[in-house]
């Protein structure tokens, strides 16, 4: 790039703070912009999240925090968004700046629902970013390994490969491995439906099956996950790649995948809103769960998706867990 970038993260929950980390480890200043005043206030005199990632502890002198988005904007070149996708659009009603000549990241796990569109589709349709200046942040990489330094990949796409390796090797460290990637709709797509297969994920293990069932059903989300981004953007890619299914492992198997422990609690008897009050974590896969299923269910040919149908079925139709998972052990291969 001509010019040293500068970068700004708007969001305050758990991946926001390890995207700030791991930008502090490269940067002289990162923006971070979070709507909570007690957030902001608790890490200005306690110099960690207090919510998120506590463990954590930043240098002041390297922050730029304000609770003003448009301020954070102003400030910086490369926006890095990581706002739940359920709060993300009341949060860019409070723009009134022009974002045609900034670089705009999503590191948002699902759609928005108030439009149907990725983050990305959002930003160029409706605040005329060029579809150049978008990228997309995939894992596979928890936060909370983040925390604590352990070895952790990330796939950084753009369809200019320029933009994509500066913002790749502005994340990069001894601990942080990036590579890029042109599939800038693909990686999006496959973030959001990771998400989904982790609960699917927890609401097994909640029910008790075991982990030769939990390795067919990741084997048939991969397949399923292709099917559904083939569908809805069709290129060469291999959806072996981390981004994609190494992204879909971590998030289906770890102790840290929020999305496994909310479909785990499911599956153990709760209702769906008593498991969202009980969890201090958004659970993007529930949001991404209505907004896959409507988006095939739109297709005048729909893809076969049992997987996401029954997590479906379970979350918003009020099925049975049990049942309907014993009806998808027969469409399983």
């Amino acid at each position: 790039m001509s010019k040293e970038l500068k970068y700004a993260v708007f969001g305050s929950g758990s991946w926001a703070t390890a995207i700030v980390k791991m930008l502090c480890e490269n940067q002289e200043k990162v923006g971070w912009y979070m709507r909570s005043v007690y957030t902001k206030e608790h890490l200005l005199k306690e110099q960690h999240n207090p919510t998120y990632l506590s463990s954590v502890e930043f240098h002041l002198d390297q922050l730029h925090i304000s609770n003003d988005i448009n301020e954070m904007v102003t400030y910086a070149d490369v926006l890095i968004f990581v706002i739940p996708s359920a709060f993300i659009n009341s949060e860019l009603k409070k723009l009134n700046l022009e974002l045609k000549d900034k670089i705009v990241v999503s590191a948002v796990k699902g759609i928005l629902p108030e439009t149907g569109l990725l983050l990305g589709e959002h930003f160029h349709e409706n605040f005329n970013v060029p579809f150049e200046n978008i990228g997309v942040i995939a894992g596979p990489c928890h936060a909370e390994e983040v925390a604590l330094e352990r070895l952790s990949y990330l796939t950084i796409s753009c369809a200019d490969a320029v933009k994509a390796q500066a913002i790749a090797d502005a994340l990069s460290s001894n601990y942080i491995k990036t590579k890029i990637s042109d599939d800038v709709i693909g990686t999006e797509y496959a973030v959001m439906l990771k998400n989904i297969y982790a609960i699917a994920a927890g609401m097994a293990h909640g029910l008790g099956y075991g982990d030769n069932f939990q390795s067919v059903l990741m084997s048939n989300a991969i397949r399923e996950m292709k099917r559904f981004i083939k569908k809805m953007h069709k290129m060469k890619r291999n959806i072996n790649n981390s981004a994609y299914l190494g992204d879909l492992l971590v998030t289906g198997y770890s102790v840290f995948s929020r999305n496994r422990m909310f479909g785990n609690m499911i599956g153990k008897g709760y209702t769906v809103k008593s498991a969202q009050m009980e969890m201090s974590m958004v659970a993007e896969g529930y949001y991404a769960t209505k907004s896959a299923f409507l988006l095939n269910e739109k297709n005048k040919s729909k893809t076969k998706l049992p997987i996401i149908n029954a997590v479906y079925a379970i979350l918003y139709e009020g099925k049975d867990a049990k049942k309907v998972f014993k009806k998808l052990t027969d469409k399983l291969d």
